[in-house]
C-alpha cells in the first residue's frame, strides 16, 4: 500500500496535533501519533477519538506541558509505573508515553520497562499493522514513518509479528487474543509462522486474567463476523481454554447410518446470522451459547435417532459456570442470557395451529420484556440450505409473530401486572403478608394466562373470593 495515497493532513486538522507540535518541539522531543489511529487512518476506518502519542523523551513531561497550555487548572492522569499519562481534550483521549524497551518474567504478563529509542518502542509492539507513526514535529510533520513493513501487511491483509512471534507472544499472551480479533475485525489472514507459534504458545492464556480474555472475545463478538474470530480460537488452540463447552459440540456421530449436525459450526452460523440484526452484545452471547447443552444431553434412539431432550435447561445452568469462569457480569446480564437459552426452543412450537391462545399468553408472559429478542435468536436459528426448508420455516416465524400481537393487542399480557394486588388482598381479609397472599395471586394469574378470566379487575377479584373461600379466610 503506498502511502502517497493516503492524505495524512485532513486526519491530522484538529488543532489537538499543532498543540503537541508546537510543545514537543518546545521540549526537544522526538514525537509520534502511533497505533490503532494510525492504523485505522491508512485502513480508511472510523478513527475513534483515543489517540497514542509517543515521543523518545518523557510522555508524562510532554502531557504535564500540554495540559498546563490547554487547561492547567485541570489534573491528568498519571500511571507512573508505565511511564504513561492521559488527558482529555474536546472528544478526544490522548494517551502519552515516552518511547521504551521492556522485558517480561514468565509467569506475569506486566512488563518491566526502562527508557529506549524509537525503534525499541516500535520493537515492542504486537503486530507490524501497529509499528506505523506520523511524526508531528513541525520538522517533516505528518511524515508516515514504517519501519516494519506495516504498509505492505496491511495492503495484504495480514496479522504478522516485529520480532520473533515466540517471543512476542510468551511475553504477553493477550496478544495471541488480539490477534484473533484483528483478525476478525479487518477481516486479515494471520501469517502462518505467527499462527503456529500460537498453537504452541497456547498454554500461555493461563496466566491471563479473565477479565482480559472477556475482554477481548467481547471485541471479537462485536465484529461482523464474529465466525472468523471464534473460528480461529478453535484452529488455534485457545477456545479449548476459554470455553471447553463449545468445542465439546465438534464433530458428527453416526450411529444406524443416522448423523446429527455438527453443532458448532451450527453455532457459528447463528452467531453470524443474529449479528445480522442486533448489537446487543448479550443476545450475541444468547447466540454463541444457546446450543451448548447439546453436547451433555445428546443421546441415540434406535426409534427416532438422535435426540438433545433437555438441552435448554442444561445449556442455561451451564451459562452461569461460563459467566464466572469469565468474570462477565453476574447479575440482571446473566439472568438475560440465562432467559434466552432455556427459552430458545419454545417459539416454535406456537406455531402450530392446534396451539392455544394460552401457550402464546404463556411464552409472552416467561420472556417479558425479552419477546423480541428471543424471536431474533430464533430466526437466526434457521441455518439449513434446503430453500424449501428455509422458507418454511420463516413462514412459521411470521405465524408466531402475528400470533403474539393478536395476543399482546388483545390480553395486554407483556406488561402484566395482577388486576388484584396483595394490598388489596390484605385489606379484604384483614390479614398480614402470609403465603396465602401468594397463592391467591399465583391463581389469579395463571386463570388469566389460561384463559380462564379476563385481564381486568372485576374477575380478578370475584375468583379471588372463591380461592379465599376455599382457603377459609373470612371477609371483613
Amino acid at each position: 500500500m503506498n502511502s502517497n495515497n493516503i492524505n495524512i493532513s485532513n486526519y491530522l486538522k484538529s488543532d489537538i496535533f499543532e498543540i503537541i507540535s508546537e510543545a514537543a518541539d518546545k521540549l526537544s522531543f522526538e514525537t509520534y501519533v502511533v497505533g490503532g489511529y494510525v492504523r485505522d487512518m491508512v485502513l480508511k476506518r472510523d478513527l475513534k477519538k483515543d489517540i497514542d502519542i509517543m515521543c523518545v523523551g518523557s510522555g508524562i513531561e510532554l502531557a504535564k506541558y500540554i495540559q498546563e497550555k490547554i487547561n492547567p487548572k485541570k489534573k491528568i492522569n498519571i500511571f507512573k509505573r508505565y511511564g504513561t499519562a492521559m488527558i482529555s481534550y474536546k472528544d478526544y483521549k490522548i494517551e502519552f508515553v515516552g518511547s521504551r524497551k521492556e522485558s517480561y518474567s514468565k509467569d506475569s504478563r506486566n512488563p518491566n520497562t526502562q527508557p529506549g529509542s524509537f525503534i525499541d518502542d516500535m520493537l515492542r509492539r504486537d503486530f507490524t499493522i501497529n509499528t506505523l507513526a506520523i511524526k508531528l514535529n513541525k520538522e517533516n510533520f505528518g511524515e508516515l514513518v514504517d519501519t516494519f513493513g506495516g504498509m505492505e501487511d496491511i495492503s495484504k491483509k495480514i496479522i504478522i509479528t516485529p520480532t520473533e512471534p515466540d517471543k512476542t507472544f510468551s511475553d504477553d499472551p493477550l496478544r495471541m487474543l488480539r490477534a484473533v480479533r484483528f483478525a476478525s475485525q479487518l477481516e486479515f489472514d494471520i501469517d502462518k509462522k505467527t499462527k503456529k507459534s500460537i498453537q504452541e504458545n497456547s498454554n500461555r492464556l493461563d496466566i491471563l486474567s479473565p477479565e482480559r480474555i472477556s475482554e477481548e472475545i467481547n471485541k471479537i463478538l462485536l465484529t461482523d463476523s464474529p465466525s472468523i474470530g471464534f473460528k480461529n480460537l478453535e484452529n488455534l488452540n485457545l477456545l479449548k481454554s476459554i470455553i471447553p463447552e463449545l468445542i465439546d459440540l465438534k464433530g458428527i456421530e453416526e450411529v444406524e447410518g443416522q448423523t446429527h449436525k455438527d453443532n458448532f459450526y451450527h453455532t457459528l452460523e447463528v452467531l453470524d446470522n443474529i449479528s445480522k440484526n442486533t448489537d446487543n452484545i448479550w443476545l450475541r452471547w444468547a447466540a454463541l451459547l444457546h446450543d451448548i447443552g447439546k453436547a451433555p444431553t445428546k443421546k441415540f434412539n434406535k426409534k427416532i435417532g438422535w435426540t438433545f431432550h433437555g438441552h435448554e435447561y442444561v445449556g442455561s445452568k451451564m451459562v452461569k459456570k461460563i459467566f464466572k469462569r469469565l468474570s462477565l457480569p453476574l447479575n440482571e446480564i446473566l439472568n438475560y442470557v440465562q432467559k434466552i437459552v432455556m427459552m430458545s426452543s419454545r417459539p416454535i412450537i406456537i406455531s402450530d395451529d392446534i396451539v392455544t391462545d394460552s401457550a402464546v399468553r404463556r411464552l409472552i408472559y416467561d420472556a417479558g420484556d425479552s419477546i423480541e429478542d428471543l424471536l431474533t435468536l430464533c430466526e437466526a436459528d434457521i441455518t439449513t440450505k434446503n430453500l424449501k426448508k428455509s422458507i418454511k420455516y420463516q413462514n412459521n416465524f411470521k405465524i408466531v409473530r402475528k400470533k403474539i400481537e393478536d395476543v399482546e393487542e388483545r390480553d395486554n399480557i407483556r406488561n402484566f401486572q395482577p388486576p388484584v394486588t396483595g394490598k388489596i388482598i390484605m385489606n379484604h381479609y384483614n390479614i398480614k403478608p402470609c403465603k396465602e397472599i401468594g397463592l391467591i395471586k399465583e391463581k389469579i394469574k395463571n386463570a388469566i394466562l389460561d384463559g380462564d378470566i379476563k385481564n381486568d379487575y372485576e374477575e380478578a377479584f370475584k375468583l379471588m373470593l372463591k380461592i379465599g373461600k376455599s382457603m377459609g379466610l373470612k371477609d371483613e
